[in-house]
């Protein structure tokens, strides 16, 4: 599976896709096969203000539970609540199953996350 290449990457296995100055955020398909099966993930509330690196939640597999980072500063707008029922739906579809959205407050923060190539290389 490629990764996509209008998502930018963090070395902990997030992704973000930036829409102006709103992105959302999720774990890339090399995330989801070190967790194996998917079983509960845990979210933080809308309105929650994270800072770049913070872990704004968890993600429990069969073998282990591990902390979600953000990729950037700002506020969470929006939170996946489908993925609550389904958390399986992480491993089925990584790219396409974002778990929250985030206002930035620092929008050159993105600047230092790596684009598809580089994270490509990184989990070679």
């Amino acid at each position: 599976m490629g990764y996509p290449a209008g998502f930018k990457y963090t070395k902990d296995h997030e992704w973000i896709e930036l829409t102006g100055d709103r992105g959302r955020v999720g774990i890339t398909d090399y995330a989801q096969q070190q967790l194996g099966d998917v079983v509960y993930i845990e979210l933080p509330e809308v309105g929650a203000k994270l800072k770049e690196g913070q872990s704004f939640g968890t993600i429990e597999s069969v073998k282990a539970v591990s902390e979600l980072y953000a990729p950037v500063s700002g506020e969470v707008v929006e939170v996946n609540g489908s993925l609550k029922d389904k958390p399986e739906t992480v491993n089925a579809d990584p790219h396409g199953s974002w778990m929250i959205a985030i206002k930035l407050t620092n929008p050159t923060e993105a600047d230092g996350l790596m684009d598809a190539s580089q994270y490509e290389t990184l989990v070679k």
